[in-house]
């Protein structure tokens, strides 16, 4: 039978999710932590890629498993073997063709900036003092909804078939001193959130304009976009699917 785990996990003890040799994963923790419980040597299928440092409040990844077995017992030793960093939420019997990472219809990141210096927020947040203009930057999120091809905000020499997404929803909104940017489309290029929020910051900061923004978008070129914003700010909060 085929399971869908849904987990979170705290990125900065890890090297992303997927596995890396001599350097820690999510995949490799969670892979072993699997075949210990059920004795029987278990691979993972992620939902996605994290990259370094950053965090997921809502991962999936799929497995296959013979026998059957009690989901909750399962579950609750999962969760006291992982370090604390690392949570299962459920285990899900799903369709044996059901696939994690290309059955994803919808994902969702958020990034998070602190504008006040806060010692309990310095692993999950970005702290960044200087004034945004948040009115400005929404517009600018607009017209991310015009285009489809960001390769301007793509990870340079990544090996991938196509730099096009499809964006559903793309905003800031700001609580006292946390700013989000709250992001979905139907897939994600390497490092593309970050550099969004890191050119997006620049038009925050009136560095750059709302066409200046434009144009870089058609320019397809990575150099003309903002920096990439630090890892640790970001999260991967949710991933859709049409039969969970």
């Amino acid at each position: 039978m085929r399971y869908f785990i849904k987990l979170a996990y705290n990125g900065t003890n890890y090297h992303g999710w997927q596995y890396q040799p001599n350097a820690a994963s999510v995949q490799e923790t969670l892979n072993k932590a699997v075949s210990v419980i059920l004795n029987t040597e278990i691979s993972l299928m992620g939902a996605g890629r994290t990259d370094t440092g950053v965090h997921a409040t809502e991962m999936y990844a799929h497995f296959d498993f013979e026998k059957p077995f009690d989901l909750k017992s399962i579950i609750h030793k999962l969760n006291s073997y992982l370090p604390k960093d690392i949570v299962v939420y459920a285990i899900i019997p799903v369709p044996d063709e059901a696939h994690a990472r290309f059955d994803a219809k919808k994902r969702t990141y958020e990034y998070h900036i602190n504008t006040f210096k806060d010692a309990f927020l310095q692993d999950g947040s970005w702290y960044f003092h200087q004034k945004l203009d948040l009115d400005l930057m929404n517009q600018a999120s607009k017209l991310l909804f015009n285009h489809i091809d960001f390769q301007c905000f793509s990870k340079v020499n990544t090996d991938v078939n196509t730099f096009d997404c499809t964006i559903f929803e793309a905003h800031w909104t700001q609580e006292n001193n946390q700013i989000v940017f709250t992001i979905s489309a139907n897939r994600f290029l390497r490092n593309m959130v970050r550099a969004i929020v890191g050119t997006l910051v620049n038009v925050g900061l009136h560095k750059i304009t709302l066409d200046d923004f434009n144009e870089i978008i058609k320019s397809k070129n990575r150099d003309k976009a903002g920096f990439s914003v630090p890892a640790h700010g970001l999260y991967l909060t949710k991933i859709e699917y049409d039969y969970l």
